[in-house]
């Protein structure tokens, strides 16, 4: 290939990419107006009502940096070994790209955080409009997706110090690279997805599937990247494990501690966990445990729309996620789970064509995102 054509290619790979950036850039930004204004709403609810509770105002205080994002921030800045061992379950990808944005800005580990998840934020939003656009041809649809994925009610944490948005990123240019059979390009970007959070296994899955499709079309050559981009998220996490086994001496400490009851609980059956989680709409008490049931019920509604109308891999995607995080005693944080599994997000736009429902939605989706944002500042909800 001479360099005239190259240089054609890289152009307009460059005028893709600021198209999509373009394209994703008004939700992205509406979506951090909307949080920022809601933890000003916390401060100012905080500084005026007074809360009993001291928990509320440590909480409004970390705001962007709280909950989870706490853990990520330490570990940037401190490393694992001074830190208890449940850190263990905050897998190393976000506080190395955080250590590294504070190093290169010169700010701290919690403002690099910040920087790199908000513009992790804005890539993903872009590469699903890119990937929505290819694989339907409608541009309304990938708009829709960016505004769909931006102000979903649990999207606010892809403002905070959280590592979704590093995860949906990566995941989103897997599934560019798999459906253009760019498997060079799997291989990092699953390896780094087996790096950031231990759902990043499940993303073997749709590889796998779409390796098999294309199996016989492929040639020998190309078929030697292909199966190593199938295993190369367990990659990402088994050099994780690797390392905790080196240090600590046991290998599975990251998902050991998860699947503790204080944590997401042991494996169960989903249909009694639903249930024991759904009495307690009918109670006075843990109304939020109560409120999973029907995140869970539309996340379930929405794989099965995946599974009918997108290309296979996506419908497994969707699935194996969904199926994971039902499949725990604690569903708490689920919402934010199923935000991970993309594909809900394009098959949710693939019911909402209508610009009357369309509008609908996404009045819904902003005072969802305020009313779940306000309770993760005030220390309501577990985001």
């Amino acid at each position: 290939m001479n360099k005239r054509v190259t240089g054609l290619i890289r152009g307009g790979v460059a005028v893709r990419a600021r198209q999509a950036v373009i394209a994703a850039l008004p939700a992205w930004l509406t979506a951090r107006v909307i949080v920022i204004s809601t933890l000003l709403l916390a401060h100012f609810l905080v500084h005026n009502l007074h809360p009993a509770s001291t928990e509320v105002a440590v909480r409004v205080h970390e705001g962007l940096l709280g909950w989870d994002a706490g853990w990520y921030q330490s570990i940037a800045t401190h490393g694992y070994a001074v830190l208890p061992r449940s850190a263990l379950r905050f897998f190393p990808l976000v506080p190395l790209l955080a250590r590294a944005s504070a190093a290169i800005t010169g700010l701290t580990a919690g403002t690099g955080l910040l920087i790199v998840t908000n513009a992790f934020a804005l890539a993903a939003t872009a590469l699903l409009y890119e990937l929505a656009r290819r694989e339907t041809g409608d541009e309304k649809l990938a708009i829709r997706s960016t505004w769909l994925l931006s102000l979903a009610p649990p999207a606010f944490v892809l403002v905070m110090g959280y590592s979704e948005a590093v995860f949906i990123t990566l995941a989103i240019g897997i599934m560019l690279a798999v459906r253009s059979r760019h498997w060079a390009w799997v291989l990092p970007l699953g390896y780094l997805a087996g790096l950031c959070r231990p759902l990043g296994i499940l993303l073997a899955a749709p590889i796998a599937i779409e390796v098999a499709r294309r199996w016989r079309a492929e040639s020998p050559r190309r078929r030697l990247l292909a199966v190593p981009a199938i295993v190369s998220p367990l990659a990402g996490t088994a050099t994780y494990m690797a390392w905790v086994w080196a240090s600590y001496g046991k290998p599975l400490l990251p998902f050991t501690i998860q699947i503790r009851p204080k944590h997401r609980g042991s494996f169960a059956n989903p249909l009694a966990t639903l249930a024991h989680d759904a009495s307690f709409l009918f109670q006075n008490r843990h109304i939020g445990t109560g409120l999973h049931v029907p995140w869970v019920i539309l996340a379930v509604g929405l794989t099965a729309i995946a599974i009918r109308r997108w290309p296979a891999p996506y419908g497994v995607l969707a699935a194996v996620i969904v199926a994971t995080a039902i499949s725990q005693t604690n569903l708490d944080s689920f919402e934010r789970y199923a935000l991970t599994a993309f594909p809900l997000i394009l098959a949710a736009g693939s019911l909402t064509a209508s610009r009357r429902v369309e509008r609908s939605i996404l009045a819904l989706s902003v005072a969802g995102m305020v009313a779940y944002g306000l309770l993760a500042f005030l220390g309501a909800y577990v985001p």
